[in-house]
């Protein structure tokens, strides 16, 4: 294999793996906020949510997106004592969150209907 080949190869690789990324982050989101929808929760208990339908993320990425998500008026948070250690950030859906996460689904909903669409018009070619 050439060089060349090498270096196609590697970005053709890192490409996917980026394309990867990148619909994970578009679609964090809309879970982080339904998995909201079914009561207050802890960062952690978050993550482990997220874990268990197979979408691994850190700390790093989901405490900014909570805190963008405060910011915007979509979260709002509670404190509670922890039996465990210092006292605990609990995050849950504004009203305005609620309405935003009924819209995402929408939006969610009809695109990938149209994805699926595309891709079997892919498949007839």
């Amino acid at each position: 294999m050439t060089n060349t080949e090498n270096t196609e190869k590697s970005q053709n690789g890192s490409e996917k793996v980026s394309a990867q990324a990148q619909m994970r982050k578009g679609v964090l989101e809309l879970c982080i906020l339904s998995i909201l929808s079914q009561g207050d929760a802890y960062p952690t208990e978050i993550i482990d949510k997220l874990r268990d339908t197979k979408l691994v993320v850190v700390e790093g990425t989901l405490y900014p997106l909570l805190t963008r998500l405060k910011n915007t008026g979509l979260l709002g948070y509670r404190w509670e004592e922890s039996t465990s250690g210092p006292p605990r950030k609990y995050y849950k859906l504004t009203e305005i969150g609620e309405q935003y996460l009924k819209d995402l689904q929408v939006s969610w909903r009809e695109l990938v209907e149209a994805v699926n669409k595309t891709i079997e018009l892919g498949k007839k070619l």
